[in-house]
């Protein structure tokens, strides 16, 4: 049964009997609304309804964390229960962690966002520590512990940021070149000038690049299912472990490789490949991933190419090449191993923009000129523009 009490105009406190401590005394949940009296008895009904037991009203934020990091680590890949782990711990640096489940409301997540503001925190390492906090608190929810997701809630600032954009071609041949250099003149192994191929081919990402066997190249076809996690001792005293796991979606596709690329692992294969399994390492255990972004780095910085650039945009650099030279999304999506078309629509959603503009070229055509599609579809550049016009008269009007 909840009780509510007026405290100012306006402001209504309910309180909520949830059972008895270990020690028989009763324990009441108290929430604050700021509204009318209806709004007042609608959460009261809901404390009511949905009312924590004794146990649960004593849960911390911190203590929610953990529950909710339990029950979801078992689907995460390593290098994602490291990152969450790491946040969960710097969520619980703040003085947010000690506060009941129950009492938290959007202001205290609000004020949260300002300390971190004024401790100078950029947007991405806030947003970061919001989106954990926010999965803990959405299984909360579903498990009936507190009505709504306060963090949800909570104003999270975003800024307006420019798109990172992406390697010019120029760029990445340069990058490809320099690879072939090192390895020419023995200062890099002699996998690195594939592997950057590969992962500018098939955007495939640095983990799945390590994991590639040789039983996984067919015909020209290249078979990704499965990625190097690397797995790290707590206390850094030993080197890590290299663990072949699924890819990060759990799928498997089957990416077509071109003549050059399959010339090149040819010699590659001849030369390292026999007894060793893996298409990057001549030793019977994989390349750490790790060694693939160093084969990166050592050739963009040879190449002059600007720092900020990463070996992941590679990745980059191959999707929006492709859905720019026309290539319908959902092949693009198969070819990057994305679960759903539509992230790749959301994360390369320039790309689309810039394989647009020759649709309206296409569409002006039909509607300002009497000549059929087909010879449209069918006619070259030349054929079609000359000084920015058809190649023809208008016709008379």
């Amino acid at each position: 049964m909840a009780t509510i009490r007026e405290r100012h105009p306006g402001v209504w406190e309910i309180r909520s009997f949830v059972g008895r401590d270990q020690k028989g005394r009763p324990v009441q949940l108290s929430r604050t609304v700021r509204g009318t009296k209806k709004d007042a008895q609608r959460l009261a009904a809901e404390m009511t309804v949905r009312a924590p037991t004794a146990t649960v009203a004593r849960v911390s934020v911190s203590e929610m964390l953990d529950l909710w990091a339990d029950n979801a680590k078992a689907s995460w890949a390593p290098s994602t229960a490291e990152n969450q782990l790491s946040r969960i711990r710097l969520v619980k640096s703040d003085r947010i962690s000690s506060i009941l489940l129950t009492r938290l409301t959007a202001v205290d997540v609000d004020q949260w966002h300002a300390r971190l503001e004024r401790k100078g925190l950029g947007e991405a390492g806030i947003r970061n520590r919001h989106l954990v906090l926010r999965a803990a608190m959405t299984l909360a929810v579903r498990w009936g512990w507190v009505p709504t997701n306060v963090v949800a809630a909570a104003r999270l600032g975003r800024r307006k940021s420019q798109p990172r954009g992406t390697l010019s071609d120029d760029e990445v041949r340069a990058v490809l070149t320099s690879a072939s250099s090192l390895v020419a003149a023995g200062r890099i192994e002699p996998q690195a000038s594939i592997a950057l191929r590969l992962a500018a081919m098939t955007g495939a990402r640095r983990s799945e690049l390590a994991a590639l066997r040789w039983e996984e190249l067919h015909a020209g076809r290249l078979v990704i299912d499965s990625s190097i996690a690397i797995l790290r001792s707590g206390d850094g005293s030993r080197r890590p472990t290299l663990r072949d796991d699924p890819t990060k979606t759990a799928n498997r596709r089957v990416v077509s490789l071109d003549a050059v690329s399959i010339d090149l692992l040819d010699s590659l294969k001849a030369e390292f490949g026999a007894g060793a399994p893996w298409i990057l390492s001549s030793r019977s255990e994989p390349v750490n991933p790790q060694r693939v972004t160093a084969w990166w780095r050592r050739a963009r910085d040879k190449a002059g190419v600007d720092v900020r650039w990463r070996l992941h945009d590679l990745r980059h650099w191959s999707a929006t090449t492709s859905i720019v030279g026309g290539h319908d999304i959902r092949t693009v999506a198969n070819r990057l191993g994305h679960a759903n078309p539509s992230m790749t629509l959301r994360t390369y959603a320039h790309a689309v923009e810039a394989a647009d503009a020759p649709i309206a070229h296409t569409l002006s055509h039909v509607l300002d000129n009497p000549r059929p599609l087909e010879s449209l579809i069918n006619a070259t550049p030349s054929d079609e523009i000359i000084d920015g016009r058809d190649g023809y008269e208008d016709p008379p009007t």
